[in-house]
């Protein structure tokens, strides 16, 4: 049989108690306390210094509470429809995404502010089924609130200044499986979800 240590048992209630009632970011006594619908608590301000600096993303559980806007320079997202079929769905044409950012000058919120940036124009694909559509759709808000490109450092050439994928995985071929970006890729529709979700994106 275990014997309960009160001692022990009271001291982790006054830590549950001083843990609820204190910020998770300041570790004190709230001041002017803000909740999210997540349930979490914070100072005021420390919720608004933790905006500033990593989004309106919950501190404590990382959910997303308001819009996140990224640093994608101005440009333009079309799609068109085709027959023919992506690897592993059958029964479905194919959608092809084209992106088009130009070149440009860099803003306070890009890392060389009034430097130039190279743009690009890049093209992805997903099948034309409901689930594809649906990722459209999810692709196309998150590509309003400029979360698809930002500008950095290319992996592929190395140059600074270029316009580069902002870690929502596209599907940049029809081929050639998840080690040349293409198909087949059973869980990239359920992935990329996932990663847009992140985002506040679903």
């Amino acid at each position: 049989m275990t014997i309960k240590d009160p001692l022990a048992d009271a001291g982790m209630k006054m830590e549950e108690k001083t843990w609820k009632e204190n910020c998770p970011i300041c570790l004190s006594p709230f001041t002017d306390k803000k909740s999210l619908n997540c349930k979490h608590e914070f100072c005021n301000l420390c919720l608004q210094q933790a905006k500033e600096s990593n989004g309106p993303i919950c501190p404590v559980c990382r959910k997303v509470f308001g819009i996140i806007q990224g640093d994608q320079p101005d440009g333009r997202m079309t799609w068109t429809r085709s027959s023919g079929q992506v690897p592993g769905f059958s029964n479905c044409g194919i959608i092809t995404i084209t992106y088009s950012i130009p070149n440009g000058t860099q803003t306070e919120k890009h890392p060389k502010p009034g430097h130039w940036y190279t743009g690009t124009t890049r093209m992805a694909y997903l099948p034309d089924n409901k689930e594809g559509n649906e990722v459209l759709k999810l692709l196309k808000k998150a590509f309003d609130q400029k979360l698809i490109f930002t500008i950095g450092a290319s992996r592929t050439t190395g140059y600074e200044n270029q316009v580069t994928w902002n870690d929502i995985h596209h599907k940049t071929s029809l081929y050639g499986g998840p080690d040349s970006y293409g198909y087949p890729d059973p869980t990239y529709l359920s992935r990329v979800r996932e990663e847009l979700k992140a985002k506040g994106i679903e």
